[in-house]
């Protein structure tokens, strides 16, 4: 299915392995396709056939389709009785969907075992020239980010008012980046979580009464005002 995107200078494609952190990677790339505003892929592979994959197998394939229907995916590739090397697979639908930027979860060098005597990270650099590449830390990302906390995340904006950086939800002049803000659960106030795209990478800040703290402030990039 197709859906209507602001940018289509931009796309990105999440590749997907079986085990607990797919869903995390999915939900990783759809904030930052949120935040582009862009068309988002999911791709899988693997070596045998469909009809002959074990049923834990099938049960997350089931579950990924269902999430990418869910946050609006363009599209769920699955590749299966795949021969060739894993990097020639990634690297051709990147090609075929004119992708710009790949997310891959840390783990999957261990997963795929056919390429890791190599580097698998060095093999799809040189496999996507121009693409680029994210590499997520799934150990991180379990530790951290406890998705239960928060409410579904909001299109919200940084701006920069008395010498503070705070959250709004309407669009100012003084602006500083677009992001999303996931609010804590069973808060009145506007806690929580602002993550937003500066030069291609992901950044999040913690938000406590609507502003960024002094200290955290210190550790944003050094933004171009709008």
């Amino acid at each position: 299915m197709k859906y209507l995107r602001g940018r289509m200078d931009e796309s990105i494609l999440v590749c997907v392995y079986y085990g607990p952190n797919g869903e995390r990677l999915i939900r990783r790339g759809h904030e930052i396709a949120q935040m582009l505003d862009c068309p988002l892929y999911v791709l899988t592979i693997d070596r045998l056939p469909l009809d002959e994959i074990d049923s834990t197998k099938r049960d997350s394939i089931e579950h990924w389709q269902k999430l990418c229907d869910e946050l609006e995916v363009e599209e769920f590739i699955i590749k299966d009785d795949e021969d060739r090397p894993i990097q020639r697979v990634v690297a051709e639908v990147c090609h075929d969907l004119n992708i710009t930027q790949a997310i891959i979860g840390q783990t999957a060098q261990s997963r795929w075992e056919e390429i890791t005597k190599g580097s698998f990270v060095n093999l799809l650099l040189r496999a996507l020239p121009f693409v680029d590449l994210h590499v997520v830390s799934v150990e991180r990302e379990v530790v951290n980010s406890n998705d239960a906390m928060f409410e579904k995340g909001a299109r919200a904006y940084l701006v920069n008012e008395d010498d503070r950086y705070k959250v709004t939800f309407v669009c100012k002049k003084n602006v500083i980046c677009e992001g999303i803000f996931f609010k804590e659960i069973g808060t009145d106030f506007e806690n929580g979580i602002f993550k937003f795209m500066y030069k291609g990478a992901l950044h999040e800040v913690p938000i406590d009464e609507g502003a960024v703290d002094e200290l955290d402030a210190k550790k944003l990039p050094e933004f171009e005002s709008a």
